[in-house]
């Protein structure tokens, strides 16, 4: 089968962009709180928004790969993400951030569908779960720069502009006074629009999906959602990316709360050394996948994840302020490994199959708003113990999954070679 690195490699940028601008709520949130004077569960609905918009887009999403193609729905991607973020930038307001924040999510919904198939196909099926954690290394790398990006504007806009500063002195002139955290939504605007004209500009290659990689009709989709392993690895996306933002979105308050940690400082260093050692972890991922089983892996790390979670809530102050990045070395090839474990677990309909997954990500919402309703009512760190439910569903598959092409370690690649 013929490979497209070219393509490759413009998958893994567009999938940092999509990082940067995705990650970013978990430093936020308290100054979101701050801002609009809100509790807990109204906190959670805004990564609700953005994270609902996978549940209503990905299916369609497929559709629209298959009708009109990758390239339109890439520019339609970009071109959605970047109303999102102007609009939110120029009219900071609670519900706007609400639609904002939809709008953002439902971008990256269409850049995700697009782009995890023609991975698949661009990189080859049996590089497809190493290809997955190289996805995973981008975008922790994305995710750990962008809380960085974030202190280095408010603390900078907060004080005042450093002489010669271009960005800094625009930006204090087009962010509301009080509202210094708005800034990073200009920066996400200008991404967005950067790539967008990139996507315009650009000539992509021509990918042939073959029949089984097509998202096909609704009535096939109906039908897969009555497969139990589709369903199985539905709700372990779904629980994998509630677990992800349900720490990344909470550390920095529950810092703030139970450790009295500034939020825009460390907070944020904590938040982005969480997506770090999440980069640090897909580098292990990697290692590990080539000695040994991917499912082999994701036990190792959904109980190493579960370890760092329990120091994190229980422990004291300097123990939690490690611990929580820690739950992200061990997260970070859990996304890679349940996808390529679902996809290859199925003899055909891995377009529909790969939509019917990327819905799962509704998890994001989901998840983050049951830790801050059961946060208003018992404390951040029982609404957090929630998280214990996801990742045990989480190690089940480690144990439960068959998949029909298991990843290639150097082990299977001698024996192959002999024989």
């Amino acid at each position: 089968m013929k490979r497209y690195r070219g393509l490759v490699f413009l998958i893994l940028v567009v999938f940092f962009v999509i990082s940067f601008l995705t990650n970013i709520l978990g430093p936020i949130i308290p100054d979101i709180i701050d801002s609009f004077k809100l509790n807990l569960t109204l906190a959670a609905l805004l990564p609700f928004s953005f994270f609902l918009a996978y549940g209503f887009m990905s299916i369609p999403s497929g559709f629209g790969v298959e009708r009109f193609h990758e390239k339109p729905v890439l520019v339609a991607s970009f071109s959605v993400a970047f109303a999102g973020a102007l609009i939110f930038a120029l009219f900071a307001d609670f519900r706007i951030a609400m639609i904002s924040l939809f709008l953002i999510g439902a971008g990256m919904t269409m850049l995700q569908v697009t782009l995890n198939p023609l991975l698949r196909v661009a990189g080859g099926e049996e590089h497809y779960a190493f290809n997955m954690v190289m996805v995973q290394l981008v975008f922790g790398s994305a995710s750990y720069i962008s809380p960085r990006v974030y202190s280095y504007l408010v603390t900078r806009l907060s004080g005042n502009a450093a002489p010669g500063n271009a960005l800094i002195s625009f930006l204090s002139k087009v962010v509301p006074p009080g509202l210094a955290w708005i800034s990073i939504y200009w920066i996400f605007a200008v991404i967005s629009l950067a790539m967008l004209l990139v996507m315009v500009l650009i000539k992509l290659p021509s990918v042939e999906l073959k029949d089984d990689e097509r998202v096909g009709s609704w009535e096939k989709s109906r039908n897969l959602l009555k497969n139990t392993t589709v369903i199985m690895f539905f709700i372990g996306i779904f629980a994998y990316v509630g677990t992800e933002q349900g720490v990344a979105n909470w550390i920095s308050k529950f810092l703030a709360v139970y450790h009295g940690f500034d939020p825009h400082i460390t907070g944020a260093k904590a938040v982005s050394w969480f997506w770090g050692l999440f980069t640090a972890g897909t580098v292990l991922g990697l290692i590990l996948l080539k000695i040994l089983d991917s499912r082999t892996v994701l036990i190792i790390f959904s109980a190493g994840a579960t370890g760092c979670l329990t120091a994190a809530l229980f422990g004291p102050a300097q123990v939690s302020l490690y611990a929580f990045p820690l739950v992200g070395f061990f997260a970070s090839s859990m996304w890679s490994i349940i996808f390529s474990l679902g996809l290859n677990s199925l003899k055909e309909h891995h377009g529909a199959v790969s939509g019917i997954l990327c819905t799962g990500i509704v998890g994001g919402a989901v998840v983050p708003l049951i830790i801050g309703g059961l946060g208003d009512m018992f404390g951040l760190r029982s609404g957090l113990m929630f998280l214990y439910i996801t990742l045990g569903y989480i190690l089940s598959i480690g144990f439960r999954a068959r998949p029909l092409v298991t990843n290639e370690t150097i082990f299977t690649k001698r024996a192959k070679n002999r024989s």
